[in-house]
Formats: structure tokens, C-alpha cells, sequence
């Protein structure tokens, strides 16, 4: 039966929820097709409100009984939940329900993963357990019974008491419904302590499925340097007896910050050095900081409503980008960072689903998990910190905390402290929450009399029922350098707040060459007629890490871009400078692999698209193919000393130098193979002793249409590691020629491992098939067709998971004519897909109308 019609929710049509919950008791019953969950919950009337309608949220439930204070009732019951009279007055609500966790393909509310049990109930999964006001802002304490012939039961809070098979927790904590998580099965735990700075006691433990415990050590010294972090730089302390971490296979989300009971994609919270790769360990660390960092900045206080999402994962992103820059090189994460957020945002805010980092309305909120709600949340909050300055953030923080702890927040809440803390008034500001789209800030200049001029105008084109921008408040980070290189003006922070804006810089003895938005002071996209040559001065000077990196891509874009639409030959020029800098060891060497990391396809796609050039997949291949030849050849003399060079010797650790070398050995290697053809890369996947370098040289292999041996004996070596088998998956597809792509990715589709229900296996082709930019854009639309099929198979079982993979086709009306019109006739076949999804419909339907 076909979702119900999508119906939009908007953020003015707020109003609270007619009754309190004072306390809530749950009891599960675990059967995999018979599970019953009996409630018993304390409402009182909430007195902020005069609505009085009783309704509450339900799915796929099959109620067995309901009572109000101890006498049944019949409430009337929907597909979408209950309603029904209830006292004016405080009352006890009893019900039992029955689901079918086995059968709970879609992995939201409770469902089995390998037989174990496992819940996700953000953003509205808990309906799907009982009936209950399923939203952000009713947040009550739990007591949480648990019946089942499992060894390991566990839910929120503290556990209270157990049993043969049952066993009881309670969270002291108020919390919305999105927080709950239960988990039970076969489990072993690798377990630790931490102690608070107050001297609190804490039990900590990782759960996981009998096989994996020896993947588990580096996860806990995360989880207990992220706790000491958050004493140190929030003065947060955590507020439970135990914290516990479940990995599961099957999640469609990269981990959930329920409280005290954090669940974890697998490959989000399992490492070993033979298993993980270097970006794999930071990328753990990462995630689990963010997760435990939600305890307050989305637990402890959370959000109002959806609308208010990013005020949690914005601020909680910006957090743990904090963390990672503080334990590792700060540098290479601020530009890793921008890397990112211009592939991912920046697309999603110049296309068809593009909205405010706090939207103003939507259908399915899963689809509202974007880049721009975290990614682009965290940046304003960057933003905010750099224009009070770091003292008076950590005054406001500190105010937020007291102010609204226990609370259910707003964006006008958060920025009301900065309000009192600081005197500024903030309105200006709040249009970076409210207006979607990137702003162009053009820059133009004077030199006259030694005073230096530099005019900013700011402009954001019209987005999805956003047609006109009103100017924001955008920290510009500036420096000034003299011939010599050195600063003749430190870093500036100018506070651009009109259409067009001046500021001057007086007593200079020569022009000064300006060094803009260091640091990537604002996502915005910079445009400023600049020279070759500037840039290859700040490539080579520029004391600020991230503009010394932007110069170099800069002059790689613009090497490319000639090559595709002049025909012209790679840029001496750039090689020579990339020459110079590769073989400077006093610089970082991860900072050097990132220069070297070419400019992605999308993003020379969307500059010629900008440019009015229609993207050709295929030309951008090419140039990037006879740019990277070409650089190999350039660098011919120097690669086997820098790959040398760059070689860590002993056990491997995954620590931040190991990881920043490792990076530019990459770099090395995948030059190397363009000369030796694979010769280096062979010897180094047969010696390797670490993930790392079996998997740098497996990649090397693939992008030269080489190493057929060595993926076959990685696939017999790992074919029963599934979080391995999965980046075996990936490779295949992320670096397929663009002719063979599609076809790779159908056979795969085909191996007895590839299991669609699973999402970090089917990610692993589709998403990698969409990443393959050349490869997906195929003339021929082999890859369309193939994603289309999955999407539509995949629909009935997972809609979230299939609903985010709809937006590898975001992006299409920039390409020609004939690509367009293959890619419409895939969405159109989507759109008629009979019983499809509210999630898969509302992202489809916003791509078409674009």
C-alpha cells in the first residue's frame, strides 16, 4: 500500500503538545515476529497550552489493548496513530502493542540485525515501537524492563536490576522519545573506566558481535580522550554511571547519540591496523567524539522541534571538528573540511535541494539529514565564534548550557545568549539559518598613496522558493604580504554586512598582495580576477595554511579548465610549482598530499557549468588523466626518493605523523604506477602490513585498468570481514574506467556477497557508481538505468537509504541536452514507481521540478 499522500509541515504552524509526560515504563517482550511492548505512561495537561487534543503517533502497530487509568478504552487508530477523549486532569495511559522486529527491513524503530536486536528511532522511529507523542519537544524520564533469552540486555540511563533473562534500566534524564535505544542479543563487551574530573566512577563498554573484539581498542581510547576533551575545552562532565557503544551491521545512519546507549554503523566504530585504513581510525575518532559531545549539545539540551536540527548537529559538528584539529594537524583538517563542503553543500546549495540550514518546511524529515543542516550548521556556528572571538563564545556556551539544560531549544535560544553575553544584536546575522544558497562575494581592489582598498559585494542567487537574498553578516579573514612574502598586515577580521562594502589599509610603502578569507572564514565562494602568478606567489608564501592550499587548487583548476575547453597543453607553470613544493620536507607532509590531490570532477563540472560551458564527464577524465601523466613524468626524478622518504617504518600506529606521511607516500605511489605501470604498487600490496598500504596499492592498481591478481587475492584474503569487503566492493566501482564502470557495478550487484538490505553494502557500489563521475555520466546512461533499477527495488525495503542515494541525480540539469534527457526518463520511471515512499517521493519530486 502506497505511503500516505505527503503532507508539509511548516516551522510557523508550531504549537506545543497539549499534555506533559511525567514518566514513562516500557516493558519489551522480545519475539523476532511477536514482540510486545506494554506502556504505562503518566500525562498531565500542559498548562502553556490550551489545546487539549489527545493524539499519538503510531506505525505499523498492532494494538492489543489500551487502557486510561486502569479502564479500557477504543481509541480510534489510523495508519499515522491513536486518538481518543482523555481526562483534563493528570492520568495513566496503558497500552500493548505488537511488532514484527524480524520483518523491519526500513532499520527504523525495532528491528534485527544478525539476530540481534537494535533500535533507531531518530527522527521518527519510535512510533514504530508504540504509540507515543513522537516528537523532539515532550521529553519525560524512562524506566525500561527488557524480557528475552539473550545474555546481553540494555537500554538508556543506568541499569537498575537484572535477572535469567530480563533485565531493568532507568534514565534519570529527561528525554524526547528520538533518544530511546534498546539493544539485546549475543554480545561481548570490551570494557574500560573513566573518571570523571569531579571523581565520578564510570563503567564504560563497547559491544560487539563474537569475532570482532579484537577491533575494539582504539574505539575506547577515543571515546575516553573525547570525554576528557569535553571537560577541558566545555567543561562538560558526563552524568551517568556507565556509557555504552553497540556496533551494528545493519544502520542506516553512521551512529546515534542515544543517551548512554550510543548505536554505531560498524564501520563507524570497528579498526584494526589489518582492517582500517588511516582514514578510517579518523574517521572513528571523529564520529565517536561527535556522538559522545551530543550527551549535552543534543541530549541534555535538544531541539524544539525538527526545524531545529541543525541546532544540534551544527553546533556538535563544529565540536568535533574542534577535537579532531586539536589532536591531529589542524591545517590539513580545516581544509579536508572545505574539501568536503564544497563537493557535498556547496552542490546541494546551488541545485534542486538546496533549503536554509534551519528549513521552513518539509514532508519527510529524513530527508533534512543534509550537508547543509550539519556541514553548513557547523559552519555558521565558525562564523559566530570568529566574530565574538573566543572568549566571549566560551562565556555564551557556558550561558546556553545553564540557561537550558533540560530544555528543548531553539536557534533564537542559542543565539539570545551571544545576545547577552556579547551586546551585539544578531538579526542580521540569523539570516544565515534562515536564507538557503552560497553567497558570491566579489572582490575588487585599489592602490592609491599607499592605502590599499579593498571592496567586497556580497550576492546569493535566488534558490527554491527563495528568490530574493537580503545581505549577511560574513567574517572576511584577510592578511596582507609584501613582495618578499612576508606579512606586512596580519590576519584581519573584516565584517562584511552591506551589498557592497569597502575597507582600507593605510601606510603601506608598496601594493601588498591580499591573502582572502583565510582560514575559510565564511562558506562562501570567492570571486576575484587573480593571476597565475599571484597565485603561485601565495602557493609559495602565504603564511596561512588553508590560502597556501587554495592558491595551489586555484592554479589546478584553472590548468584543467584550459585543457578541457581551449584544448591547451598542462600548465608548465603549475607543474613547476607543484615540483617546488612536493619536494619541500620542512612543509607537512599531509598538507603537501592535499596540494597534490587534484581539483574532483564535480567541482570542474559545476566551474563550467558556471562558466556557461555544459560539462563533458568524459573531457574533464581526460584532462585530469594527461594532468596526472603528465605530473608523474614532471616529478619522474623525485618520486622514488619522496615515496622513500615518506615510508613508516616499524608497527604501524595510527597516529597523526604516521598518517600524514602515509597520505603523501599515497601520492607517490599513484605516480609512481603511472610510470612503472603498477610495478611499486604490486611489491608494496605484497609486503603490506596494514590496511592502509594494501588498500593504497590495491587503489593504485584499479586506476591504472591494472591489478586483476591482486583484487582477487584481496577478496580471498578478506571475504569474511565484512566492513573490508565492503571497501572491496567500493574500489572496484570508485575506480573503473568510465566505459567499464556500469558494467562493474551490474556484475557486482550479482556476487553472492552483495546484499541490498544491508546499506553500507549496497552504498558501496551505488555509492561508489555515483562518485565515479565519469563512469555515471556515461554517454550510453548505463549507469542511470542500473541506479534507477536499485532504487526502485530497494524502496520497498529501506527508504531512507534509498531516498539519500536519490541525490546522486541533483545535479543533472547542468550537464547537455542528452545526458538531461536520459536522467529525465530515470527520474520519471522513479516517480511512477507504484507504492513508492514519502521519503523517495519528496527527494524525486524536488529533482524533477528543478
Amino acid at each position: 500500500m502506497r505511503d500516505a499522500a505527503p503532507t508539509t509541515i511548516y516551522l510557523k504552524d508550531y504549537t506545543p503538545f497539549g499534555y506533559v509526560v511525567d514518566s514513562v515504563h516500557l516493558t519489551f517482550d522480545l519475539e523476532p515476529h511477536s514482540t510486545r511492548v506494554t506502556s504505562r505512561i503518566a500525562f498531565a495537561p500542559n498548562t502553556e497550552t490550551t489545546d487539549r487534543s489527545f493524539f499519538l503517533h503510531g506505525e505499523q502497530l498492532k494494538l492489543i489493548s489500551a487502557k486510561i487509568d486502569g479502564i479500557a478504552i477504543s481509541p480510534t487508530v489510523t495508519e499515522q496513530g491513536l486518538s481518543c477523549d482523555v481526562p483534563n486532569a493528570p492520568f495513566t495511559w496503558e497500552t500493548v502493542v505488537e511488532i514484527d522486529p524480524a520483518n523491519n527491513t526500513a532499520l527504523e524503530g525495532l528491528y534485527m540485525s544478525n539476530g540481534m536486536y537494535c533500535t533507531q528511532c531518530e527522527a521518527e522511529g519510535f512510533r514504530k515501537i508504540t504509540f507515543y507523542p513522537d516528537r523532539p519537544d515532550v521529553m519525560a524520564v524512562f524506566t525500561v524492563r527488557i524480557n528475552g533469552p539473550h545474555p546481553v540486555l540494555l537500554s538508556n540511563g543506568n541499569p537498575v536490576d537484572a535477572g535469567p533473562h530480563w533485565a531493568e534500566w532507568h534514565d534519570p534524564w529527561p528525554k524526547p522519545a528520538y533518544l530511546f535505544a534498546l539493544v539485546a542479543g549475543e554480545l561481548l563487551a570490551h570494557s574500560s573506566t573513566f573518571t570523571t574530573v569531579s571523581g565520578k566512577h564510570v563503567d564504560l563498554n563497547l559491544y560487539v558481535r563474537p569475532g570482532d573484539e579484537g577491533k575494539c581498542a582504539f574505539g575506547m581510547e577515543a571515546l575516553k580522550k573525547s570525554m576528557i576533551w569535553d571537560e577541558q575545552v566545555y567543561g562538560r562532565e558526563y552524568d551517568l554511571d556507565v556509557f555504552n557503544i553497540v556496533a551494528v551491521d545493519d544502520f542506516n545512519m553512521g551512529a546515534m547519540e542515544n543517551k548512554g546507549l550510543n548505536v554505531f554503523n560498524s564501520s563507524c566504530v570497528l579498526a584494526s591496523p589489518e582492517t582500517s585504513t588511516d582514514d578510517n581510525f579518523e574517521r572513528i575518532e571523529a564520529i565517536i567524539a561527535h556522538e559522545y559531545f551530543h550527551n549535552w549539545t543534543g541530549n541534555r539540551i535538544t531541539c524544539r522541534d525538527w526545524f531545529q536540527l541543525c541546532l544540534k548537529e551544527g553546533l556538535t559538528v563544529f565540536r568535533d571538528s574542534q577535537f579532531t584539529s586539536d589532536l591531529r594537524s589542524a591545517p590539513v583538517k580545516r581544509i579536508r573540511d572545505v574539501i568536503d563542503l564544497r563537493g557535498r553543500q556547496f552542490a546541494e546549495d546551488n541545485g534542486p535541494l538546496s533549503h536554509p540550514v534551519r528549513p521552513e518546511s518539509f514532508q519527510e524529515i529524513n530527508n533534512f539529514y543534509t550537508a547543509t543542516v550539519y556541514e553548513k550548521g557547523a559552519e555558521v556556528i565558525g562564523m559566530l565564534k570568529r566574530l565574538v572571538g573566543d572568549a566571549a563564545y566560551c562565556e555564551a556556551v557556558d550561558l546556553y548550557f545553564a540557561r537550558h539544560d533540560g530544555q528543548a531549544c531553539t536557534i533564537e535560544d542559542w543565539l539570545k545568549v551571544f545576545e547577552d553575553t556579547t551586546g551585539r544584536d544578531l538579526t542580521q546575522f540569523k539570516r544565515w539559518y534562515s536564507q538557503a544558497g552560497t553567497p558570491r562575494v566579489n572582490v575588487t581592489e585599489d592602490w592609491t598613496d599607499g592605502t590599499y582598498t579593498l571592496t567586497f559585494t556580497q550576492s546569493t542567487p535566488a534558490t527554491p522558493g527563495q528568490p530574493h537574498k537580503d545581505p549577511r553578516v560574513i567574517p572576511i579573514a584577510v592578511g596582507l604580504l609584501g613582495s618578499n612574502g612576508d606579512e606586512v598586515r596580519k590576519t584581519e577580521m573584516l565584517e562584511l554586512t552591506e551589498a557592497s562594502q569597502s575597507f582600507s589599509f593605510d601606510g603601506l610603502s608598496s601594493r601588498p598582495t591580499p591573502s582572502i578569507l583565510r582560514e575559510f572564514s565564511a562558506p562562501v565562494i570567492l570571486e576575484r580576477d587573480s593571476t597565475n602568478a599571484e597565485r603561485a606567489f601565495l602557493l609559495a608564501h602565504d603564511t596561512d595554511p588553508f590560502n597556501r592550499w587554495e592558491a595551489g587548487n586555484a592554479l589546478a583548476k584553472d590548468a584543467r579548465l584550459n585543457m578541457i575547453i581551449k584544448g591547451a597543453a598542462p600548465d608548465a607553470d603549475y607543474l613547476d610549482a607543484l615540483q617546488k613544493l612536493v619536494r619541500d620536507d620542512d612543509l607537512d607532509p599531509g598538507f603537501r598530499a592535499l596540494v597534490l590531490q587534484p581539483p574532483s570532477a564535480s567541482d570542474l563540472a559545476q566551474t563550467l557549468f558556471e562558466n556557461e560551458h555544459a560539462p563533458d564527464p568524459q573531457a574533464i577524465y581526460d584532462a585530469s588523466e594527461t594532468m596526472a601523466q603528465t605530473l608523474a613524468q614532471t616529478l619522474a626524478d623525485s618520486l622514488p626518493r619522496l615515496y622513500a622518504a615518506t615510508t613508516v617504518e616499524g608497527p604501524y600506529q595510527p597516529d597523526a605523523v604516521g598518517a600524514s606521511n602515509r597520505m603523501l607516500n599515497f601520492r607517490m605511489l599513484a605516480l609512481l604506477s603511472r610510470l612503472d605501470g603498477g610495478d611499486q604498487a604490486a611489491q608494496q600490496f605484497a609486503s603490506a602490513d596494514n590496511m592502509t598500504l594494501q588498500y593504497a596499492a590495491l587503489v593504485c592498481l584499479l586506476s591504472i585498468d591494472k591489478g586483476a591478481e591482486q583484487n582477487q587475492a584481496f577478496f580471498y584474503q578478506w571475504k569474511d570481514d565484512r566492513l573490508v569487503m565492503d571497501k572491496w566492493f567500493a574500489a572496484q566501482v570508485a575506480f573503473a574506467t568510465p566505459e567499464k564502470t556500469a558494467a562493474i557495478a551490474a556484475t557486482l550487484t550479482q556476487h553472492p556477497l552483495f546484499d541490498m538490505k544491508n546499506p553500507n553494502r549496497f552504498r558501496a557500489v551505488m555509492g561508489a557508481l555515483a562518485m565515479n563521475h565519469a563512469g555515471f555520466h556515461h554517454i550510453s546512461g548505463d549507469a542511470y538505468s542500473l541506479l534507477a533499477d536499485w532504487l526502485i527495488k530497494l524502496d520497498p525495503l529501506n527508504p531512507q537509504t534509498t531516498a539519500r542515494m536519490c541525490s546522486a541525480f541533483q545535479t543533472w540539469k547542468r550537464y547537455d541536452a542528452d545526458r538531461q534527457a536520459l536522467i529525465k526518463i530515470q527520474l520519471d520511471r522513479i516517480a511512477a514507481t507504484p507504492d513508492l515512499s514519502r521519503d523517495t517521493t519528496e527527494m524525486i519530486t524536488r529533482i524533477r521540478e528543478a
